[in-house]
């Protein structure tokens, strides 16, 4: 049984809107896209590509999708990425999507079930971005792996993951921290089952 994986470029006070351009999500009037070029080095590249290079299926929720579609069919073979993302099956999450642009796409409405489904099928799936999706897949104890990218700077507004509504989860700490060198570091989470709660600290240690 393969795994689904969500890949997330997150600030400190967790808003994972628009980091890889000022246009990329205006949504709610959002004016502070663009915001993780300023921390990209080599070695951040080099770790987000070789993440990608793992995948073999991707699922998306219908704005992410709509980005995506609309920017890696038009890079061409000299982008590995674009090369790897238009080459492998995908997987958008929509109610009213009856004909997707993107060739290789399936249109899932059946979250739970149809999901659920692709472990089956892949050993990798990997979710990028695509917060509400991402939201709804906690929920339904579909996420197997967490790999975050946190960036060093606060937004204050924009679209944030685990805010109000998201379901109580604990997590493992499943590979060493690693620091870049303007700042980012990354962190790879699997899910532990629930939140352990209602412990005193100050009798923590008897």
């Amino acid at each position: 049984m393969g795994i689904i994986q969500a890949d997330l470029f997150l600030t400190l006070d967790g808003v994972y809107q628009g980091p890889g351009g000022p246009d990329e999500d205006r949504a709610g009037g959002f004016e502070l896209g663009g915001w993780q070029g300023a921390y990209f080095d080599d070695a951040t590249g080099e770790t987000i590509g070789a993440g990608i290079d793992r995948l073999d299926a991707l699922l998306l929720g219908r704005r992410t999708y709509d980005i995506f579609a609309g920017y890696w069919p038009a890079q061409g073979d000299a982008d590995p990425i674009a090369v790897k993302f238009n080459a492998v099956p995908k997987f958008v999450v929509s109610r009213t999507l009856t004909d997707p642009s993107w060739a290789g796409t399936t249109v899932l409405r059946d979250v739970a079930a149809e999901v659920r489904a692709l472990r089956d099928r892949f050993d990798a799936v990997h979710v990028i971005g695509s917060g509400e999706l991402l939201t709804t897949l906690l929920r339904e104890d579909l996420v197997d792996r967490l790999n975050l990218l946190l960036y060093p700077l606060v937004l204050g507004s924009g679209k944030r993951i685990f805010g109000s509504g998201a379901a109580p989860a604990a997590f493992t700490l499943v590979a060493p921290p690693r620091a870049f060198p303007k700042g980012a570091v990354s962190l790879v989470y699997e899910r532990a089952g629930a939140p352990v709660t209602g412990v005193d600290i100050a009798q923590s240690g008897e």
